[in-house]
């Protein structure tokens, strides 16, 4: 009886890794060059290679990439359970809809300057056989990969194309209260304060164009082309100046020559609902970065049904090692931390040498 019952649980353990071989097997592309997990996936492999060359100038982490990055936000977030609820439309969520109705979405007040990045998309979408949904998500994921210490973000591939465009109002603004801010994150895909805060992660590789439009260009913190917790650390420092001119809707004084601070930003970081979120982020690598991709891998589906989609997250390259340590710019300490958490004293971190240190448009 042992005998016979040691064969069974060894066939049975035979069956399953055949089973899992066969579930795992690559099919090669029709490039000839590229295998996948699924071949729906292949197409995918020579529209990564367009965008790295022709969009993201090589492979790097520049301007385009912040901005598709961005774009990934403004079609995702169009999405409200609450309107649906009540019989209205309340928005397709990651379905594209701010490319196929540029022209109605990119007026919305909170994605004014978008059209740029929508506009710079169009040719690869008209010169691929993909969705605009799919394609802003897939451009974002790519992009960010380019940046040092950024996660390999998800990639589910098959969202259909949008019908309508996303209402307006739908979009939270930089000179929102932390009370609307919340309720529309909530409101769109359940999101929690401290995945709201993780999102906001994106904002270490992020400039603002039109909040001072005499400035554009102007970076959230002092390393834009890293994917590191500066940001988090940035924007608990005492404002001293502005980077342009005072008086701008949505912007507070910031700590940093040539560094631009968000008043949604400032406010999330010292609201008892997410300060202690956003200080855990300071000196976290590990952290923030696994927070942002689980973040992100939701924000992309919003409004999807994943069951009829491919993972084809492969794709997506892999991103360089972060680079640095985290560090107050030149001229700050602790002394300069505005502590807003209660739980726990802000991390002691090394100042870094040298004057006073000045951030460069990107």
């Amino acid at each position: 009886m042992a005998f016979k019952t040691l064969y069974a649980l060894t066939s049975a353990l035979a069956a399953l890794q055949t089973a899992s071989a066969a579930l795992t097997r690559r099919v090669a592309c029709p490039d000839g060059v590229n295998t996948a997990t699924n071949a729906a996936c292949c197409q995918l492999f020579a529209i990564r290679d367009d965008l790295q060359q022709n969009l993201f100038d090589g492979g790097q982490c520049g301007e385009d990439v912040h901005e598709s990055l961005r774009l990934t936000f403004h079609d995702a977030i169009g999405f409200s359970r609450s309107a649906a609820a009540r019989g209205e439309f309340g928005g397709g969520g990651a379905d594209g809809s701010i490319s196929i109705f540029e022209s109605i979405e990119t007026n919305f007040h909170a994605s004014i300057g978008v059209d740029e990045i929508v506009n710079e998309q169009a040719p690869f979408i008209a010169r691929h056989n993909i969705t605009a949904g799919d394609f802003i998500q897939f451009a974002g994921a790519v992009g960010v990969a380019n940046c040092p210490g950024a996660p390999r973000l998800q990639f589910l591939f098959g969202r259909p194309a949008a019908t309508r465009p996303a209402p307006d109002k739908t979009i939270p603004e930089p000179f929102d209260t932390v009370d609307t801010i919340l309720a529309r994150f909530k409101d769109a895909a359940g999101f929690t304060p401290e995945e709201v805060v993780a999102l906001l992660a994106s904002h270490t590789v992020a400039a603002a164009d039109e909040v001072d439009p005499t400035i554009p260009g102007t970076p959230f913190d002092s390393t834009p082309e890293i994917f590191d917790t500066q940001f988090f650390i940035e924007t608990q420092l005492r404002g001293t100046g502005f980077p342009g001119t005072a008086g701008n809707q949505g912007e507070v004084l910031s700590p940093l020559k040539g560094e631009m601070r968000l008043q949604s930003d400032s406010e999330l970081a010292r609201d008892a609902r997410t300060a202690c979120e956003w200080q855990s982020m300071v000196n976290n690598q590990a952290k923030m970065s696994s927070a942002f991709k689980a973040a992100m891998a939701k924000l992309a589906v919003i409004g999807q049904d994943v069951r009829k989609m491919v993972d084809c997250s492969e794709v997506i390259p892999h991103p360089p090692p972060a680079q640095g340590m985290a560090h107050f710019p030149a001229g700050l300490s602790n002394d300069d931390v505005e502590q807003a958490c209660a739980k726990t004293p802000f991390p002691t971190l090394p100042t870094d040498p040298g004057p006073a240190t000045s951030v460069a448009p990107v």
